[in-house]
């Protein structure tokens, strides 16, 4: 069974948190879901509160097939500034595994020095920030550039889960999800 750690922090995107966590889930990922500042429940970005399974000081000393980001620009900013992702992030890349960051959350892959020159997305308001630290900019919806998954945002979370499904599952799996949920792709 694949594996998925996804990295909860104050401010977070709730959307691209929960729906990312359940798209994976329903296709049989093991979805760990690991609060930054441990399992106390976390407010989002729009006030719905989350309760991580885990903390991430405890998480991370498992490996994943994937490691997810969701946005939100507060959500992101704890991400980028955390050592822990970072350290988590660095040992993803180094072991050829995926790494998945939506919205804001690739300002995390910035401040941590992951996929430098890769082609990747995010929300439109830190495009400048990324296009500044050298990575090849796109406006696609989602981009995948070797083992790193990027996307734009809320709008974006069923296409952004459903590749990590495709990537990590297979396209048959992933199609398999569509009709079920009702997503118009």
């Amino acid at each position: 069974m694949p594996t998925a750690i996804l990295i909860l922090a104050e401010g977070a995107e709730e959307m691209e948190t929960v729906i990312s966590a359940d798209v994976m889930r329903r296709a049989g990922i093991d979805v760990t879901i690991a609060g930054v500042e441990g399992t106390e429940s976390v407010v989002c970005s729009r006030n719905v509160v989350i309760k991580p399974d885990t903390k991430l000081s405890e998480a991370v000393s498992k490996d994943y097939d994937v490691v997810v980001c969701p946005g939100g620009l507060k959500g992101a900013e704890h991400l980028a500034k955390s050592e822990a992702v970072g350290k988590l992030l660095k040992k993803q890349e180094a072991g050829g595994h995926l790494i998945a960051c939506i919205c804001a959350a690739p300002l995390a892959l910035k401040s941590h020095g992951i996929g430098k020159g890769k082609k990747i997305t995010s929300h439109p308001s830190v495009d400048s920030q990324l296009k500044d630290a050298g990575y090849t900019y796109s406006e696609d919806r989602v981009v995948v550039d070797g083992k790193l998954i990027t996307s734009r945002g809320p709008g974006t979370t069923f296409e952004f889960a459903l590749k990590i499904v495709e990537l990590l599952c297979g396209k048959e799996k992933s199609d398999s999800l569509v009709a079920p949920m009702l997503v118009k792709m």
